[in-house]
């Protein structure tokens, strides 16, 4: 055999190496993908490796972590660990752990040991970066999708506030499960576009949850009856509270105005494109004094009519602390009197938006309480008629809020020249500083 033969043959036999520090670096890292064995791997832009092996390497991690940080060398290890720790909290409050502690901890040892501390891991929003599970996907790749998912939320969401869980179609009701078991501290909630939130779902995380706050359920398809019921229970709590338009509006909106959120300070109520729709009754006095502490209140697309009610001889309460009313798009019988009762004793008002409401004059909107109006939006879409009774009047609303207007959107509006140019003069005289930042 010649020498280059028996070279080769060598060659061939000889094992390859691997770098020792560079298998303890894989074994410590926390991650954020599921390797799917029928599938092959799925690649993901946040790591390189299986969640379900970090799940079982935090024990270990951590005395290997103390003896391999010493070994590092560069910029990255002379950062002393608490302003990094701080640095890396800010990023993850302002982005998310996930995925930004998932990159952030395969730049070093040190980086990893930081990013792998549990408190950091408060926000967590599992959604695009992830392996959605697929009722198509075969048994053993479904049950290996949820052990992964399991042993995530116990191993490092224990002190999670913030869990957010968007577009799954599936075992939505497991990962639910484990929240409401190993997520004490829980205080918001977002399930979106996510398919079969069941009542049992949100009374098990309002029951183990004690500190939930928020809760968003916006274009997810929840059971019937399911909130209703978990407003009934548990609404007291509730701070905020985000829902898709759907058939039993009226009935979660009854519930409101019967106090089941007293302390309520943030209702929007959007129109997904599946939905049917149906015009929904708003009591309007019901509601002021149910949530009297209500600052925002977004009901877009969502057609409504104002309640009747028995005449309140003491008048409407209003929502004193209101600082933001959306009505975009509301096309039923919305005018002057309606927007007035609305926002009666809303003094506080600052952002106004009646898109689309043609019904409603200037003359109406110059005789509300709200004196510091900063964003006041009236246009009218390119495909709505324009009333023939609106032809002036801008001048009405600049002259009021001059001293405190920064946007101001009358597109589509029928005004004449001569009242535009009023209504521009009166903006050149205001004496506040929101006018520097004026946008049409």
């Amino acid at each position: 055999m010649s020498s280059s033969r028996r070279k080769r043959s060598a060659q061939r036999g000889r094992p390859k190496k691997r770098s020792r520090n560079r298998q303890r670096s894989q074994n410590m890292a926390p991650s954020c993908s599921i390797d799917h064995t029928d599938k092959g791997m799925v690649p993901l832009d946040c790591s390189n490796h299986d969640l379900d092996e970090t799940a079982g390497v935090q024990k270990r991690g951590c005395v290997e972590d103390k003896e391999a940080v010493t070994t590092d060398f560069g910029w990255g290890s002379v950062i002393p660990v608490e302003i990094l720790h701080r640095v890396f909290q800010v990023l993850a409050d302002s982005e998310g752990a996930v995925p930004a502690l998932c990159r952030l901890s395969q730049v070093c040892r040190l980086w990893r040991q930081v990013a792998s501390s549990l408190d950091l891991w408060r926000r967590v929003t599992v959604s695009h970066c992830w392996v959605l599970p697929d009722e198509n996907d075969p048994p053993r790749t479904q049950q290996r999708v949820m052990k992964t998912m399991e042993a995530f939320i116990q191993q490092w969401l224990p002190q999670v506030s913030d869990f957010s869980l968007h577009r799954w179609k599936s075992s939505v009701s497991f990962v639910v499960k484990n929240l409401s078991q190993s997520c004490p501290l829980l205080s918001s909630l977002t399930l979106s576009h996510c398919n079969l939130v069941t009542e049992d779902d949100l009374l098990s995380i309002g029951r183990c949850c004690p500190q939930l706050r928020n809760l968003n359920l916006q274009y997810s398809k929840v059971q019937f009856d399911a909130v209703q019921r978990f407003l009934q229970m548990y609404g007291a709590r509730l701070r905020r509270l985000w829902l898709s338009y759907s058939l039993h509006m009226n009935s979660i909106i009854a519930g409101l105005a019967r106090g089941c959120c007293p302390d309520l300070r943030l209702l929007e109520v959007n129109v997904p494109i599946w939905s049917k729709i149906k015009t929904s009754q708003f009591p309007i006095e019901g509601l002021q004094a149910s949530c009297p502490r209500l600052e925002v209140l977004r009901l877009s697309h969502v057609p409504w009519l104002a309640k009747p009610e028995p005449q309140n001889p003491t008048g409407a309460p209003g929502f004193p602390q209101l600082q933001e009313l959306c009505l975009a798009d509301f096309v039923s019988n919305m005018e002057d009197d309606v927007c007035q009762k609305l926002l009666t004793n809303s003094r506080k008002l600052r952002v106004l938006n009646l898109r689309g409401c043609i019904k409603v004059s200037p003359q109406g909107l110059w005789e509300l309480p709200c004196s510091d109006v900063e964003q006041l939006y009236l246009g009218l879409s390119s495909t709505r008629m324009v009333s023939s009774s609106i032809v002036s009047g801008s001048h009405l609303l600049t002259s009021k809020w001059r001293h405190s207007l920064q946007e101001l959107d009358l597109k589509g509006q029928g005004y004449t020249e001569e009242d535009l140019a009023e209504a521009l003069y009166n903006l050149s005289r205001g004496s506040g500083a929101g006018n520097d930042a004026l946008g049409f």
